[in-house]
């Protein structure tokens, strides 16, 4: 213990000794060169100067104009400083660097070795974001040789010693700053907005009156007229560009090259029917000022007749449905349910396949209003003749452990549904079919169609002469096939089939309550299953003679959109033509 107190005395004397240095009068001091204030310094300096302003007002045009005239004079009096360009960004935020294409053209030119020194009237023309103001600062200090940055409102030079400490107080009030000015902005425009005050910008069809109302300019209206009624007439986004590229005529902005996307700007403007709709897009981040679109994260306000209307507002509803579903390659007019009113499959459904905004309680609406169902649902009673073998208590084998190839099924997920090789060619090379369904008995009806019919899927192809199966997109409709059913969105389900014959017509029927979930070739028994394989033999026969009749049935129309009332289609052709034949006349009279 003595030991090891004396050890560490004597390393506290080798550490005095040690740090005790050497004798003055042995140590010459060679002085640093004195650190000359930026104004005092005369040595040849390449100064850039920037300016920035952040509104194209007439106002904030002039402070630009005088910013260069001063910077340029302060540069001319100086010692020494030679003035490189003056880097200027005009109608700029300086919250973000995005589009500051003078700001980051400067800061390249310094990276190049070109510039000593920029000069710019505060912080906050710089930037408003302490990141970045702080990191541009600090890459440039860092360059050989440095780069500094005089701010003249707030008389900090970026190479100085204490610069540092007020640049970034100065940066974050600069921020702060701009934050406020968000918040108030917003209020401004939540106030304007609540009370009916809306923006009017420049729109195709009206002219701002010396209030600032719209008011409709009949030129411009007749192509908004057009548009609307070539689209409800079934014409595709593109198709009306070209159109309107060939007749020659003008956009808001004077443009006659038009394209898909200023038509769909055209469409889905609701002001084209007399309506505002508010604050579509917000920016969360006064920072970056990126929009977004206004999922209910802010309040909007709608007003009805705010001004006169070029195209009424069952035009304008009619449009927006068909725009909806036209990912779903659907082009035509507002189409309506197909509901079989009689015959066999008495209240059964066509499903659309390429429109995505009927509902399940669209359908369960058709299906009801052809009446009282008359398909016959009670178990049938079967007669065992003698010497028949009793199959009480057997299983028919479940469609899941045979290979679609050989059974008669459709499997469906919330993408895709393709019906089982056995299942298509038992229709002797039919190509195209139309599915139909019953919403209340759950069934699933298929029956083959025309090509041309505006309901036909192509569920089967050809390959060395022989019928296969084809994966068909099924994404507009699954979702309401799906609640329908009961069924689970998140998982594949396989239905078997039987053959029906009615008449000349046969048709496949697939009942939802037989559909397994299907994951993998290799699944496990599904629970309710578990000791058996499927539905009992004389259950089963039964199923087979649930649906009677001679015939299928005549389908008639279900109208899904009762209080809407858009444009009729004979007159639409009428208006298109008239109108399309005026703008022809007056481009061939100019």
């Amino acid at each position: 213990m003595g030991e090891d107190k004396e050890l560490l005395e004597q390393e506290r004397e080798k550490i005095k000794k040690r740090y005790k240095g050497m004798h003055l009068e042995a140590l010459e001091k060679i002085p640093a060169k004195p650190q000359l204030s930026l104004f005092d310094d005369e040595s040849d300096k390449r100064v850039a100067v920037y300016a920035r302003v952040s509104t194209l007002s007439k106002q904030q045009m002039s402070s630009y104009e005088i910013q260069q005239n001063h910077y340029s004079d302060l540069v001319s009096r100086q010692n020494g400083w030679e003035l490189v360009k003056i880097y200027a960004d005009n109608g700029i935020s300086g919250t973000s660097l995005n589009h500051r294409d003078a700001f980051m053209e400067m800061i390249e030119d310094c990276r190049k070795g070109g510039i000593d020194l920029i000069v710019v009237k505060s912080v906050s023309r710089f930037s408003r974001s302490v990141k970045d103001g702080i990191t541009i600062v600090e890459e440039l200090a860092a360059l050989r040789p440095p780069v500094g940055v005089w701010f003249e409102n707030e008389r900090i030079y970026t190479l100085s010693n204490e610069s540092e400490f007020l640049l970034n107080l100065t940066q974050s009030v600069a921020q702060e700053e701009s934050r406020v000015k968000s918040v108030a902005m917003n209020s401004s425009v939540e106030m304007r907005f609540s009370r009916g005050i809306f923006l009017t910008p420049p729109l195709l069809g009206y002219d701002n009156n010396e209030d600032g109302a719209l008011v409709i300019n009949e030129v411009e209206a007749s192509i908004v007229k057009l548009i609307f009624y070539m689209y409800l007439h079934g014409r595709s986004t593109g198709d009306i560009a070209e159109t309107l590229t060939l007749l020659g005529l003008r956009s808001k902005k004077g443009n006659t090259n038009w394209s898909a996307g200023s038509v769909y700007g055209v469409l889905t403007n609701e002001r084209h029917c007399g309506r505002v709709l508010s604050r579509k897009t917000f920016t969360p981040n006064y920072k970056n000022h990126k929009s977004r679109k206004n999922r209910g994260d802010k309040n909007q306000y709608v007003a009805y007749n705010h001004h006169p209307p070029i195209i009424s507002e069952d035009d304008f509803i009619a449009a927006q449905h068909m725009i909806a579903n036209a990912k779903y390659g659907n082009h035509s007019f507002l189409p309506q349910l197909n509901v079989i009113t009689d015959g066999a499959l008495h209240g059964f459904v066509t499903v659309n396949p390429r429109w995505a905004a009927f509902t399940a309680d669209d359908y369960i609406a058709a299906s009801a209003s052809a009446g009282e169902a008359k398909l016959e649902t009670n178990a049938m009673q079967v007669k065992v003749k003698q010497g028949d073998i009793d199959l009480r208590g057997s299983s028919v084998v479940d469609a899941k452990y045979f290979v679609d190839a050989y059974v008669t099924c459709v499997s469906m997920d919330k993408k895709h549904l393709i019906f089982s090789s056995a299942c298509v060619r038992k229709f002797d090379g039919i190509e195209y079919v139309e599915i139909l369904v019953h919403p209340v008995l759950k069934l699933l009806a298929v029956r083959p169609c025309d090509e041309k019919c505006k309901h036909a899927i192509r569920w089967s192809h050809e390959s060395d002469g022989r019928a296969f199966g084809r994966e068909c997109g099924c994404v507009a409709f699954a979702k309401t096939i799906f609640e329908l059913f009961g069924w689970n969105m998140s998982a594949k389900h396989r239905v078997r089939g039987k053959l029906k014959k009615y008449g000349n017509e046969t048709i496949a029927l697939f009942d939802a309550a037989d559909a397994q979930i299907i994951t993998s070739q290799t699944d496990m028994l599904p629970l309710g299953i578990a000791n058996s394989f499927g539905k009992t033999f004389y259950s089963h026969a039964c199923d087979a003679g649930n649906i009677k009749g001679k015939r299928i049935g005549v389908c008639t129309m279900y109208n899904t959109f009762p209080d809407l009332n858009p444009t009729p289609e004979e007159r639409l052709r009428h208006s298109i033509t008239q109108l399309t034949n005026e703008m022809q006349g007056d481009v061939g009279g100019g």
